[in-house]
Protein backbone atom coordinates (compact mmCIF):
# COMPACT_ATOMS: atom_id res chain seq x y z
CA UNK A 1 0.00 0.00 0.00
CA UNK A 2 2.88 2.34 0.77
CA UNK A 3 4.52 2.51 -2.24
CA UNK A 4 1.20 3.37 -4.28
CA UNK A 5 0.05 5.81 -1.45
CA UNK A 6 -0.47 9.16 -1.62
CA UNK A 7 0.51 12.79 0.60
CA UNK A 8 -3.17 12.12 1.71
CA UNK A 9 -2.82 8.33 2.59
CA UNK A 10 0.36 9.25 4.57
CA UNK A 11 -0.95 12.22 6.44
CA UNK A 12 -4.48 10.06 7.06
CA UNK A 13 -2.24 7.26 9.34
CA UNK A 14 -0.09 10.17 10.60
CA UNK A 15 -2.88 11.81 11.73
CA UNK A 16 -4.72 8.84 13.33
CA UNK A 17 -1.40 8.32 15.68
CA UNK A 18 -0.97 12.07 16.80
CA UNK A 19 -4.69 11.06 18.00
CA UNK A 20 -4.63 7.68 19.69
CA UNK A 21 -2.11 8.59 22.91
CA UNK A 22 -4.13 8.09 25.74
CA UNK A 23 -7.26 7.67 23.40
CA UNK A 24 -9.42 4.41 22.03
CA UNK A 25 -7.85 3.35 19.03
CA UNK A 26 -11.64 2.97 17.45
CA UNK A 27 -12.36 6.36 18.10
CA UNK A 28 -9.17 8.08 17.06
CA UNK A 29 -9.89 6.19 13.70
CA UNK A 30 -13.23 6.95 13.21
CA UNK A 31 -12.49 11.05 14.26
CA UNK A 32 -9.80 10.99 11.33
CA UNK A 33 -12.84 9.44 9.30
CA UNK A 34 -15.03 12.02 10.56
CA UNK A 35 -12.64 14.79 9.77
CA UNK A 36 -11.81 13.12 6.49
CA UNK A 37 -15.42 13.11 5.40
CA UNK A 38 -16.08 17.03 5.82
CA UNK A 39 -13.03 17.95 4.17
CA UNK A 40 -11.68 19.27 7.81
CA UNK A 41 -8.88 16.81 8.18
CA UNK A 42 -6.72 18.65 5.05
CA UNK A 43 -8.47 22.05 5.28
CA UNK A 44 -10.31 22.63 8.71
CA UNK A 45 -8.94 25.36 11.35
CA UNK A 46 -7.88 23.67 14.27
CA UNK A 47 -11.28 25.14 16.42
CA UNK A 48 -13.15 23.03 13.54
CA UNK A 49 -10.93 19.87 14.07
CA UNK A 50 -10.93 19.79 17.87
CA UNK A 51 -14.88 20.23 17.71
CA UNK A 52 -15.36 17.07 15.65
CA UNK A 53 -12.53 15.08 17.33
CA UNK A 54 -15.18 12.81 19.06
CA UNK A 55 -13.89 10.97 22.16
CA UNK A 56 -10.20 11.62 21.68
CA UNK A 57 -8.63 12.49 24.67
CA UNK A 58 -6.82 16.11 24.84
CA UNK A 59 -8.09 17.05 21.39
CA UNK A 60 -7.45 20.76 22.05
CA UNK A 61 -3.49 20.15 21.97
CA UNK A 62 -3.88 17.37 19.52
CA UNK A 63 -5.89 19.64 17.02
CA UNK A 64 -2.74 21.72 17.64
CA UNK A 65 -0.83 18.81 16.57
CA UNK A 66 -2.54 17.95 13.67
CA UNK A 67 -3.03 21.80 12.36
CA UNK A 68 1.06 21.79 12.56
CA UNK A 69 1.96 18.81 10.73
CA UNK A 70 -0.40 19.84 8.37
CA UNK A 71 1.14 22.85 8.08
CA UNK A 72 4.84 21.70 7.76
CA UNK A 73 5.32 18.25 6.51
CA UNK A 74 2.30 16.84 4.80
CA UNK A 75 3.59 17.45 1.04
CA UNK A 76 6.69 16.13 2.39
CA UNK A 77 6.20 13.56 4.83
CA UNK A 78 5.90 10.73 2.07
CA UNK A 79 9.28 11.46 -0.11
CA UNK A 80 10.76 12.09 3.17
CA UNK A 81 10.19 8.88 4.76
CA UNK A 82 11.15 6.84 1.58
CA UNK A 83 14.04 9.08 1.52
CA UNK A 84 15.39 6.68 4.36
CA UNK A 85 17.17 3.43 4.38
CA UNK A 86 15.63 2.31 7.72
CA UNK A 87 12.96 2.39 10.00
CA UNK A 88 15.24 3.79 12.67
CA UNK A 89 15.91 6.84 10.81
CA UNK A 90 12.63 7.60 9.48
CA UNK A 91 10.83 7.44 13.41
CA UNK A 92 13.75 9.82 14.42
CA UNK A 93 13.07 12.01 11.68
CA UNK A 94 9.08 11.95 12.49
CA UNK A 95 10.27 12.42 16.60
CA UNK A 96 12.84 15.40 15.59
CA UNK A 97 10.27 17.08 12.87
CA UNK A 98 6.91 16.35 14.03
CA UNK A 99 5.47 17.92 17.37
CA UNK A 100 2.72 15.30 19.42
CA UNK A 101 4.78 11.87 18.06
CA UNK A 102 7.19 10.66 20.03
CA UNK A 103 9.19 7.26 19.56
CA UNK A 104 6.04 4.93 20.68
CA UNK A 105 3.94 6.95 17.84
CA UNK A 106 6.47 7.15 15.54
CA UNK A 107 6.79 3.30 15.50
CA UNK A 108 3.07 2.83 15.45
CA UNK A 109 2.89 4.87 12.39
CA UNK A 110 5.98 3.25 10.88
CA UNK A 111 4.24 0.03 11.15
CA UNK A 112 0.86 0.86 10.33
CA UNK A 113 2.87 2.20 6.87
CA UNK A 114 5.04 -1.26 6.80
CA UNK A 115 7.82 0.61 7.19
CA UNK A 116 8.86 -0.77 10.98
CA UNK A 117 8.68 -4.70 11.52
CA UNK A 118 11.51 -4.35 13.49
CA UNK A 119 10.34 -1.53 16.29
CA UNK A 120 8.97 -1.94 19.61
CA UNK A 121 5.74 -0.12 20.00
CA UNK A 122 6.03 0.53 23.89
CA UNK A 123 2.31 1.26 25.15
CA UNK A 124 1.54 0.64 28.81
CA UNK A 125 0.14 -3.19 27.92
CA UNK A 126 3.29 -4.29 25.84
CA UNK A 127 5.30 -2.26 28.93
CA UNK A 128 2.91 -4.46 31.37
CA UNK A 129 3.39 -7.73 29.63
CA UNK A 130 7.39 -7.49 29.43
CA UNK A 131 7.72 -7.15 33.25
CA UNK A 132 5.12 -10.02 33.54
CA UNK A 133 7.26 -12.50 31.36
CA UNK A 134 10.79 -11.42 32.90
CA UNK A 135 11.81 -9.58 29.95
CA UNK A 136 12.25 -6.35 31.82
CA UNK A 137 12.38 -5.70 35.60
CA UNK A 138 9.29 -3.62 36.15
CA UNK A 139 7.25 -0.53 34.41
CA UNK A 140 8.98 2.38 34.09
CA UNK A 141 7.14 5.40 35.35
CA UNK A 142 8.43 7.20 31.79
CA UNK A 143 10.02 6.99 29.31
CA UNK A 144 13.02 9.05 28.07
CA UNK A 145 14.80 8.33 24.66
CA UNK A 146 17.30 6.41 25.91
CA UNK A 147 15.03 3.86 28.03
CA UNK A 148 12.94 3.39 25.38
CA UNK A 149 15.90 2.24 22.84
CA UNK A 150 16.81 -0.07 26.27
CA UNK A 151 13.59 -1.18 26.58
CA UNK A 152 12.99 -1.76 22.51
CA UNK A 153 16.41 -3.96 22.24
CA UNK A 154 15.04 -6.30 25.24
CA UNK A 155 11.89 -6.98 23.44
CA UNK A 156 14.02 -7.28 19.96
CA UNK A 157 15.69 -10.22 21.63
CA UNK A 158 13.62 -11.48 23.14
CA UNK A 159 11.28 -11.94 19.81
CA UNK A 160 14.35 -13.34 18.37
CA UNK A 161 14.87 -15.15 20.94
CA UNK A 162 11.59 -17.26 20.37
CA UNK A 163 11.52 -16.72 16.97
CA UNK A 164 8.80 -14.71 16.29
CA UNK A 165 8.27 -11.33 14.42
CA UNK A 166 7.80 -8.08 16.63
CA UNK A 167 4.40 -7.17 15.26
CA UNK A 168 3.28 -11.14 16.33
CA UNK A 169 4.81 -10.56 19.54
CA UNK A 170 2.83 -7.14 20.11
CA UNK A 171 -0.02 -8.69 19.05
CA UNK A 172 0.21 -11.72 22.03
CA UNK A 173 1.10 -8.88 24.44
Amino acid sequence: KWLSADDKYAFRELSFCIFTPQSSAKRCWASVLELDSKGLLFNGSEDEIRDNMHGVRFNKRKANFLVRARESVMKILKPKIDSFDNSYDRRDWLVNNIKGIGYKEGSHYLRNIGLAEDLAILDRHILKHLAENKIIESVPKSLNKKTYFNLEKKMQSYAKDINISMQHLDFLF
